[in-house]
């Protein structure tokens, strides 16, 4: 019984993007996530400066996060026949996060909390995957996004995906506290 109380509790991590906000796409999102049965917790609408758009990618993943990052950008170009424009894993990881943070700052977001049961599983599933070519119709990325890795790289720009879900439960415990304060969280 304990369990089962500790998972209907689980918290996940969801921040509409500047371009989930800017297509005045709030509401359907949000939608999705209710039509679930998620409980919203807590959410609110800023505009996150620089510092806090890299801490939210840095201070989660770390100098693992920065490597893992530039292993599969480099992979990437590799697939594509190409050269990584940058001389380590590490330097492409890097410019990664420096996109991530500049788009993530950019404009307006809304931060969000969802609570229930398999959370993050669930929200992560609704969402569809990071590519949006790869999500599936019927996901939130899948039905509202057209973006892909190759446009963002052509354009030099992190890609446009519209949100932002945690990935695993210890990520949900460690974004959260970066966007809220505890009184924030009902």
């Amino acid at each position: 019984m304990a369990n089962a109380k500790k998972l209907s509790k689980e918290r996940t991590l969801v921040v509409i993007k500047p371009d989930g906000v800017q297509r005045s796409l709030i509401g359907e999102i949000v939608k999705r996530y209710e039509q679930t049965g998620l409980k919203l917790v807590a959410m609110k609408m800023m505009i996150p400066g620089p510092e806090m758009a890299e801490k939210h990618y840095y201070d989660i993943g770390g100098d693992a996060w920065i490597k893992e990052v530039g292993r599969k950008a480099f992979e990437s170009y590799e697939k594509k026949g190409e050269k990584s424009p940058y001389k380590t894993r590490e330097e492409n990881g890097w410019a990664i996060l420096k996109a991530n943070a500049k788009y993530l700052s950019s404009g307006p977001v809304v931060a969000m909390v969802w609570q229930g049961a398999s959370a993050v599983e669930l929200v992560r599933k609704i969402t569809g995957p990071t590519a949006p070519l790869a999500a599936g119709m019927g996901t939130i990325r899948g039905d509202y996004t057209l973006d892909s890795y190759a446009l963002a790289d052509s354009d030099k720009r992190s890609i446009r995906n519209l949100i932002h879900a945690s990935g695993t439960v210890d990520e949900a415990n460690q974004e959260i506290p970066i966007w809220f304060k505890k009184e924030e969280l009902l």
